[in-house]
C-alpha cells in the first residue's frame, strides 16, 4: 500500500490554486451594492420590458376584443315562437359562427339559435385555412350586421338535430340570410348535404 498524503473527497470542480481564472464578468456592471433605485432605473430602460408588454396586451387584445364586439352587439330583440307569442325581453348573448347565435330569453335561459337559409364556413373546424378565413369573415359580417341594425326580428322555426333552435332572422327587414349570401360569405341551404368550403 502506497503511503503520501491523503486527499478528502470533493465533489465540486477541481481547481488547481495556482490558475484562478478570476470571477465572470459583470454585465452591466451591475452590484449588489448598487442602490435599489439604480438597479430600477435599469429595468425600466430595458427594451426586453416592454416587447413582453406589448405582447402580453396584444394577447389580451385578442381575447377581450370579441368579447367586447359581443356585448355591444347586444340588442333587446323580440323573438317569435319560443313561447307561442312574441316574447320580449330576449337579449343577444354573442355570435358563435357566421349562421349560430346564443340568445337569453328571461323564460328560456341561455339558448343556441341556428340561422335558416344559410351555410357559412366552419369556424372551429375548418378543413383548412381559406375555410377558416371566410368563416372568420362571415362571423364579423354577421356581428356587424346586428351591431348596427335598429330593428332586429327573429321567428323560430323549430329545432334542428343538434338541439339547437332554427330561427329565420331579419335586420331592418332585410333577411340575415340574404344580405350574407349576397355579400358572398355564405350559400342558401336548406338542410340537405352541405357542400365544402375548401
Amino acid at each position: 500500500m502506497r503511503k503520501g498524503k491523503i486527499t478528502r473527497l470533493y465533489k465540486g470542480p477541481r481547481r488547481d490554486p495556482k490558475w484562478d481564472v478570476g470571477t465572470p464578468p459583470n454585465p452591466r456592471d451591475r452590484s449588489p451594492l448598487r442602490p435599489a433605485r439604480c438597479r430600477l432605473r435599469d429595468r425600466l430602460l430595458d427594451p426586453a420590458l416592454y416587447r413582453r408588454g406589448v405582447m402580453v396586451a396584444a394577447a389580451v387584445a385578442l381575447v377581450i376584443l370579441p368579447l367586447g364586439a359581443d356585448a355591444v352587439a347586444t340588442v333587446r330583440i323580440g323573438l317569435i315562437g319560443l313561447t307561442g307569442a312574441q316574447s320580449t325581453g330576449c337579449r343577444l348573448v354573442s355570435v358563435t359562427d357566421g349562421d349560430t347565435l346564443r340568445l337569453y330569453c328571461p323564460n328560456r335561459g341561455l339558448i343556441q339559435a341556428r340561422l335558416t337559409g344559410l351555410d357559412t364556413p366552419e369556424f372551429f373546424s375548418p378543413k383548412c385555412a381559406a375555410e377558416f378565413k371566410n368563416a372568420l369573415r362571415a362571423k364579423w359580417a354577421l356581428r356587424w350586421m346586428l351591431m348596427t341594425s335598429r330593428d332586429l326580428k327573429f321567428v323560430r322555426e323549430g329545432t334542428d338535430h343538434y338541439g339547437r333552435a332554427l330561427v329565420f332572422a331579419s335586420a331592418d327587414g332585410v333577411p340575415v340570410a340574404r344580405a350574407m349570401i349576397s355579400r358572398g360569405l355564405a350559400r342558401p341551404y336548406d338542410g340537405e348535404a352541405r357542400l365544402g368550403w375548401c
